[in-house]
């Protein structure tokens, strides 16, 4: 019998460790290839690793609520089948990078599994994998470092057990990822925050008018968020400046336009899916693509790589009840829309004929954004440009 040592694998860019939540498998459980074996949480999903290999789960290297590093050992499966570089050409096997013979001796002699070799951070030209790489990953796995972040009888220990008119609830992982991300921001970006009120009557009379013959003729829900992400986008068309982030004293100016959703999910925590390369869709792609990734990431089956990679983000807090607020930058991104309430109000209306008191829907836009990088001309005058498209759009369009 052979051993399989199964690595955390990598699980997309900027994902350096994930938290093990539970095994799905006790140790001398046998396992088929693609049975999933342990859910993972990440700071941005949680999600499920399956076995590569038929085998015995032999030992678990890690224990609920302890963190793995990208490339660390979970777990021992014990098989019959031998997985090394010997049985498994790289060149053949691999179509994303390449791996110098050096590189390929190396991990031969160290038995490393080309399923391992693929999760190794390469920090050479196209991520290749370098001497110094593989070494470094091998130093790591002789190790087996496991850090433990959270301990269940930390401080509560120290709590007064006599107080009975309080109650001690422990924060979840996301929360404190969360609270850790929030704090960070504030401390990085120098936050100032503009609010525009928009009239979006044409667009509450659009949606009212064909969202029952819409839904019977698609399936799917029509919601305002499809007209807002589509007048951000075309506001970042028009001012670039607000799509970038900030690294020392650089200014990395973003060609893609990937839109954030914020997203409350039913525990109260925050998600914030991405709707990559926004502005290649229609409003029916957009429709469509919003309410997957809302669905999904609600019921926790988003993929990591879906909540990354955003470059501005919009937040829906009119869907319980805000009217405006001062929302928080997501990093790396320099700037952030919240999307208030949607009101009746008695408005001065300007005809040709004269002015005319009638009502109208109103709603606040918040804009807050990165006084290091942007002033209050640009980021006051995206948040009117968003205004101004959604106070301009066309009601008879044909979805």
């Amino acid at each position: 019998m052979a051993e399989y040592n199964l690595p955390l694998p990598a699980m997309g860019e900027s994902i350096a460790e994930a938290t093990i939540i539970r095994w799905l498998k006790k140790e001398g459980d046998f396992v088929k290839k693609e049975d999933l074996l342990v859910e993972i949480a990440t700071d941005k999903v949680n999600s499920e690793i399956s076995s590569p290999v038929n085998g015995i789960l032999k030992k678990k290297l890690f224990a609920p609520n302890e963190v793995a590093k990208v490339g660390n050992f979970i777990a021992i499966l014990e098989t019959e089948e031998k997985f090394s570089l010997e049985n498994i050409p790289i060149i053949e096997k691999s179509k994303k990078r390449f791996y110098s013979p050096l590189v390929r001796t190396i991990a031969k002699k160290e038995g490393i599994s080309f399923y391992e070799l693929e999760t190794i951070e390469g920090t050479g030209e196209k991520e290749r994998v370098t001497k110094k790489d593989i070494l470094k990953y091998i130093r790591i796995k002789k190790n087996n470092i496991v850090i433990s972040k959270y301990n269940k009888y930390n401080s509560i220990q120290s709590i007064n057990k006599n107080q009975k008119d309080e109650e001690i609830i422990e924060m979840d992982r996301m929360r404190r990822i969360t609270a850790e991300h929030m704090i960070r921001s504030k401390n990085i970006s120098a936050h100032v925050t503009s609010f525009v009120e928009a009239d979006v009557t044409n667009i509450v009379k659009w949606r009212e008018k064909i969202k029952e013959t819409f839904q019977k003729n698609t399936g799917e829900k029509l919601t305002l968020m499809s007209v807002f992400v589509e007048c951000v986008v075309k506001a970042i068309k028009d001012l670039p400046m607000i799509n970038i982030s900030v690294n020392g004293t650089s200014i990395i100016k973003k060609r893609n336009i990937h839109i954030g959703l914020a997203t409350a999910l039913p525990n109260g925590n925050l998600i914030v899916p991405v709707i990559k390369n926004a502005d290649s869709y229609n409003l029916i792609g957009l429709i469509k693509v919003i309410n997957d990734l809302i669905k999904r990431a609600k019921s926790n089956q988003l993929k990591p790589e879906e909540t990354q990679g955003g470059t501005y983000t919009i937040s829906n807090i009119g869907s319980f009840g805000n009217l405006f607020g001062t929302p928080i930058i997501h990093q790396p991104q320099v700037a952030i829309l919240a999307i208030g309430l949607i009101q009746k109000k008695l408005s001065i209306i300007e005809t040709p004929k004269g002015d005319l008191i009638g009502i109208r829907h109103k709603i606040y836009l918040s804009h807050s954004y990165d006084h290091r990088v942007i002033n209050g001309v640009l980021g006051g005058c995206f948040a009117k440009k968003v205004a101004l498209y959604l106070e301009k759009f066309n009601c008879y369009t044909k979805i």
